[in-house]
């Protein structure tokens, strides 16, 4: 009979497993645990030698232990379970929210020999939830995150003055919320804000949008037509992905940022522009000036105020802080009474890299709203994206705690039959073909053959 045993990872697998940020314990089919790993140790603040060999409830203590537990399901059901939230009592007393996976446990035979769970401490979750509303907010622009904190301690400064500001950072970051908002802190705030994306108008469209025509100027100007620069007045003009707009206009919009002038199209005398502006771009600009794709002159009128706006991935601590404002706008345009987001959803969400940026969570937080019948948003509610994301991870840690089961189970069988392959596949019910296989993908090392097909001590594959 194979002893059938869950209680130690070889070598690289173990090494692996106390490496990962998440809590892993492993239990036999007495619901006794037989792993338990650093991070494990970290989360509940009891020591692995305290934990082995006791009943998972006596140690882990969930709040799901009762009567809905999470693993026991798994066992029963043979159904794993994903990000299921809950608390546990650590070893001061404490609750620590959590949010646990399990699996069930196999040997390589495919037999259950227990069960695998992974959890997440989500005490940091829950202190960003607490610490909404001391955040730093200037304008319609708010954050919690250290790394904005100098951005937005710029803002008041920037705004006082008339100085060209330059707004770069990644499609979504925000940038015309941050124009905006610098806009209505200084003493242009009762003016006029115009913005115009110079990126979505070809050339001839862009130049007359900009500057204006007058009547007769060319066929179907039956009227004069007043320019963004003109609407601006002594507002502020935001130009937004000004990185687009071809060499031809950036030779009359440098003229303009020169001399505060400019010529509406068919006109004979010039007018005045008194806008303050603040251009962005998602580009590379000393990059393309380098190439000869943006006039250099430009580049350094438009230059004098540099904010770099990072992307949501580098200030994680906003997403919950900016989901609670969508959340509040949405409620109110759509009439809804969502309150907010449930745990397990915002572990989700803050381990998402978001490749869209603010832009993408404001779109995930409508469509949560269109699905969402209930009071909270769930894991139900966010799009396969994010899940697949959150699903893989858990299904790394699972799969590395099966994979060091097989490699223990085919190494001690290995010692029992002193090596013998043909012996120790009969013994595992797999045939020889399948073990040497397993052997090389867990990377079990070979034994030495003598001339008489004698052991000697195994050494790895290849040597």
């Amino acid at each position: 009979m194979v002893q059938e045993s869950v209680g130690h990872f070889p070598g690289f697998a173990e090494s692996v497993l106390e490496s990962i940020s998440d809590g892993v314990f492993t239990v036999d089919k007495n619901w006794k645990i037989t792993f338990f790993n650093r991070a494990a140790e970290d989360i509940t603040g009891i020591k692995k030698e305290e934990a082995l060999g006791r009943l998972c409830s006596e140690v882990f203590k969930s709040s799901l232990c009762e009567g809905n537990c999470a693993l026991r399901h798994t066992l029963e059901s043979k159904t794993p379970s994903v990000n299921r939230t809950c608390f546990i009592i650590d070893a001061d007393g404490e609750k620590i929210p959590v949010s646990v996976s399990t699996a069930v446990l196999r040997n390589n035979k495919g037999n259950m020999i227990g069960g695998a769970e992974t959890f997440r401490d989500l005490s940091e979750i829950e202190a960003l939830r607490n610490a909404l509303k001391d955040h730093h907010q200037i304008g319609r622009f708010s954050s919690h995150s250290p790394v904005m904190k100098s951005l937005l301690d710029l803002i008041p400064v920037v705004a006082s003055s008339n100085s060209t500001i330059l707004i770069q950072g990644e499609t979504g970051t925000g940038k015309e919320l941050l124009a905006r908002s610098i806009h209505e802190s200084g003493p242009r705030a009762d003016k006029p804000f115009v913005a115009i994306n110079c990126g979505a108008l070809p050339d001839s469209l862009l130049e007359s949008e900009l500057f204006g025509y007058k009547k007769g100027a060319f066929t179907g100007a039956n009227k004069d037509k007043p320019g963004r620069f003109a609407l601006a007045n002594e507002g502020t003009l935001f130009l937004d992905e000004i990185g687009e707009i071809s060499p031809a206009l950036q030779v009359r919009l440098l003229r303009v940022l020169q001399e505060h002038s400019y010529e509406p199209l068919g006109a004979v005398q010039s007018e005045i522009s008194h806008a303050r502006i603040i251009a962005a771009t998602h580009r590379d600009l000393p990059s393309m000036v380098q190439n000869g794709e943006f006039r250099q002159d430009l580049f350094y009128r438009i230059h004098i105020v540099d904010l770099k706006l990072p992307p949501l991935r580098e200030r994680k601590e906003d997403i919950l802080l900016l989901a609670d404002q969508f959340i509040q706008n949405f409620n109110r345009v759509q009439g809804k009474e969502i309150h907010g987001i449930h745990s397990e959803a915002a572990s989700v969400m803050m381990q998402y890299h978001w490749p869209g940026n603010v832009r993408e969570l404001e779109n995930i937080i409508e469509r949560a709203f269109v699905i969402c019948p209930d009071a909270e948003i769930g894991l139900c509610h966010l799009p396969p994206e994010l899940l697949g994301n959150c699903v893989s991870s858990e299904k790394k840690n699972i799969l590395l705690i099966r994979e060091s089961a097989e490699k223990m189970s085919i190494e001690s069988a290995l010692q029992r039959n002193q090596f013998n392959r043909s012996a120790t596949a009969k013994e595992l019910g797999i045939h020889k073909t399948t073990l040497y296989r397993k052997m090389k993908t867990l990377k079990i090392p070979f034994p030495v053959q003598n001339g008489r097909n004698k052991k000697t001590n195994p050494v790895s594959d290849g040597n």
